[in-house]
C-alpha cells in the first residue's frame, strides 16, 4: 500500500441483485425484470461513508442479471485480474459485485483459473439495493474488510454474504430468497466477519489460482463445450444424444445418488464415451462424494468426488483445454 494509507480495492460490478434498485422497498419477488440494474459507480457512490476505510476504485464490467453470466465473461474477468500486478501495482485487491444466481460458478472458475495471488472476493445480495432489509450494504462492507485482511491471502478466491467467509470450491446456493442461501456442504465456511473482526477459522487445503495448471491465454477465445445431462426417474437417451449432437467435447452426469444415471442415460453416455466424449458422473443431490467405483474406472468414466454438477462441469472445460487423457483429468478432479 505505498501509493497511500488505505487499501485500493477495485469494485468490478457484474449486476444482480447486490446491484438492483427495486420499483419499492418491499418488492422482493419482481424486481429481477422491474427493478434497475446501477452500474458500478452507483454502487460505489451509494455506498457513501460506509466504505470509507477503503478507497474505492469502481471497474465497469456488466450490468445484468447473473444469468446472463458464462465462460465469455468468466475468460474476460480472469485476464482482467491478472494484468492487475503489472498493470496497475496499486490495486491491492479486487471485489466482484455479482448476481447470486450463477457467483458460485464464477468464483470457481476464477478460483482455477487466476494466475494471481492478488486476494479476490465475490460478493451478492438476496434482496435489492433498496429494499427493506437489504443485505447488500453490509454484505458488500464485510466483503472489502474480507479482501483487506492478511489472513486470507492464500485462501483462493472468496465469497462473502450473511456475515460467512466461503472458499470459492466449497461453496453453492441452496435457498431462492432466504439471507442465509450460501452454504459449504460437508465443509463450512472459511470464516466469520463480525463487527469488530474478520475471523478465519481453517485453510483450505486444495491448491487454487496460481497453483493450478489452468492458465488463460490472450488467444484463448473459447473453452471446450460441456454439458450437464440431469438425472430423473425415466429418463431416456434422448438428452444425451442431443447433447453430442450439439457438440459436446464433455459431459456431467448429474445422476442419482450415490452418482448413476437411468439405464437409459447409461447407455447414451457409455457410446459418448467410447466416442471420446469425455464423461464425468456426479450427483444431483448437493452434497456427499461421487466415488470412483470400478464400473466408472472400467468404462473411462470419472468421478467428481464432491463437486457438484455446475462446478463439475467447469473443472471439466478447463481440464479438456489441458488435455484428453482420461486418468489426467481423474488427477485433476482430486486435486481441485
Amino acid at each position: 500500500m505505498a501509493h497511500g494509507l488505505k487499501p485500493k480495492i477495485a469494485v468490478i460490478g457484474c449486476g444482480g441483485t447486490i446491484s438492483t434498485i427495486a420499483e419499492h422497498p418491499l418488492d422482493f419477488i419482481e424486481y429481477p425484470e422491474t427493478g434497475r440494474k446501477m452500474e458500478t459507480a452507483e454502487v460505489v457512490e451509494r455506498m457513501g461513508d460506509l466504505a470509507a476505510f477503503v478507497e474505492l476504485e469502481p471497474v465497469r464490467f456488466r450490468a445484468v442479471g447473473s444469468s446472463a453470466v458464462g465462460p465469455t465473461e468468466w475468460l474476460e474477468l480472469t485476464r482482467m485480474i491478472d494484468a492487475y500486478p503489472v498493470a496497475r501495482p496499486d490495486i491491492d485487491g479486487v471485489v466482484i459485485l455479482h448476481g447470486t444466481a450463477t457467483l458460485e460458478e464464477t468464483a470457481y472458475f476464477l478460483n482455477l483459473a487466476l494466475s494471481t495471488s492478488l486476494p479476490v472476493v465475490l460478493v451478492g445480495a438476496q434482496r435489492p439495493f433498496n429494499a427493506a432489509s437489504s443485505d447488500a450494504q453490509v454484505n458488500l462492507i464485510s466483503a472489502l474488510r474480507t479482501v483487506i485482511d492478511p489472513k486470507v491471502a492464500g485462501c483462493g478466491v472468496l465469497v462473502v454474504l450473511n456475515d460467512e467467509i466461503h472458499q470459492a470450491r466449497d461453496v453453492t446456493k441452496t435457498s431462492t430468497y432466504r439471507l442465509n442461501a450460501f452454504v459449504s456442504p460437508g465443509a463450512g465456511p472459511i470464516g466469520v466477519v463480525d463487527a469488530d473482526r474478520v475471523t478465519v477459522n481453517r485453510r483450505p487445503v486444495r491448491a487454487n489460482t496460481r497453483e493450478t495448471p489452468f492458465r488463460i491465454e490472450a488467444e484463448v477465445a473459447t473453452l471446450p463445450r460441456v454439458d450437464i445431462a440431469y438425472a430423473y426417474a425415466g429418463a431416456d437417451a434422448v438428452a444425451v444424444r442431443a447433447l453430442i449432437e450439439a457438440g459436446a467435447q464433455g459431459i456431467v452426469s448429474a445422476g442419482f445418488a450415490p452418482g448413476m444415471p437411468t439405464p437409459g442415460e447409461r447407455a447414451a453416455l457409455e457410446e459418448a464415451a467410447r466416442s471420446g466424449v469425455a464423461v464425468v458422473q456426479a450427483t444431483r443431490v448437493g452434497s456427499g462424494r461421487v466415488a470412483r467405483r470400478s464400473y466408472l474406472r472400467d468404462r473411462g468414466w470419472i468421478a467428481a468426488g464432491d463437486l457438484n454438477p455446475q462446478k463439475a462441469r467447469i473443472l471439466l472445460m478447463l481440464a479438456l483445454s489441458v488435455t484428453r487423457d482420461v486418468e489426467a483429468i481423474q488427477g485433476f478432479f482430486d486435486s481441485y
